[in-house]
């Protein structure tokens, strides 16, 4: 699968953001905070990121306040401020919020449609076999040069252990998208394939997004 990535990335730098809208969780009656269209808010902050984001508006329920905060680091865009004072249902948008793409996430887009995602096929922990373990311990994901049927992760769940067999095109494993412990759903990827002859080009963009793209927090 050959796609222009340079083109992707040119993409992506007219249009560096990402539009989040913040809705309402549950029905209340909506009470904007201080914040004006054009405003900075932060997201989530603090070690574990137990500090909430910028207060956007307060949702009254039952004469309980329950505060809506910015889910990430961005310009507030829009505000529906024709819902101050109104009553709403659950998922009324109230403000959207432009969020600078970082330069991790960046690298995310562009990996998740350059390599072939190996997905999960239902929810479950998963393991690399002891053999690709010892490899990737050894010399990093890149060293394992993946093949169609090659037998590669343990599926865990309900105390019951499948082995995987990796279906794709061969290559290397370029990222890996489990955690170790972790419950992953149906469909998330577990790890992205890069077929050998396109590596350069992929670590060829990854080096562009590093040079050209602003670190921002």
């Amino acid at each position: 699968m050959h796609m222009d990535i340079s083109a992707l990335l040119d993409e992506i730098k007219n249009s560096p953001y990402r539009e989040i809208v913040i809705s309402a969780p549950h029905t209340g009656r909506v009470t904007f905070a201080d914040v004006k269209q054009g405003d900075m808010a932060h997201g989530p902050q603090g070690q574990w990121k137990e500090k909430p984001g910028t207060l956007v508006a307060t949702l009254e329920r039952e004469r309980n306040p329950k505060p809506i905060t910015s889910p990430e680091k961005g310009e507030i865009s829009l505000i529906h401020s024709d819902l101050e004072g109104r009553f709403v249902e659950a998922g009324t948008p109230l403000a959207v919020l432009r969020h600078m793409l970082t330069r991790s996430e960046v690298e995310h887009i562009i990996l998740q449609k350059a390599l072939h995602l190996f997905r999960a096929p239902e929810r479950a922990k998963y393991y690399f076999t002891p053999d690709v373990d010892k490899k990737i311990r050894a010399g990093g994901p890149q060293s394992v040069h993946m093949r169609e049927g090659m037998e590669l992760l343990i599926m865990s769940r309900m105390k019951r252990e499948v082995p995987l067999n990796y279906s794709g095109p061969s290559g290397v494993i370029y990222a890996v998208y489990f955690k170790y412990n972790e419950n992953m759903d149906t469909g998330a990827p577990l790890i992205g394939v890069c077929p050998q002859d396109q590596l350069p080009m992929i670590q060829d963009v990854i080096m562009r997004v590093h040079m050209e793209w602003p670190e921002t927090g």
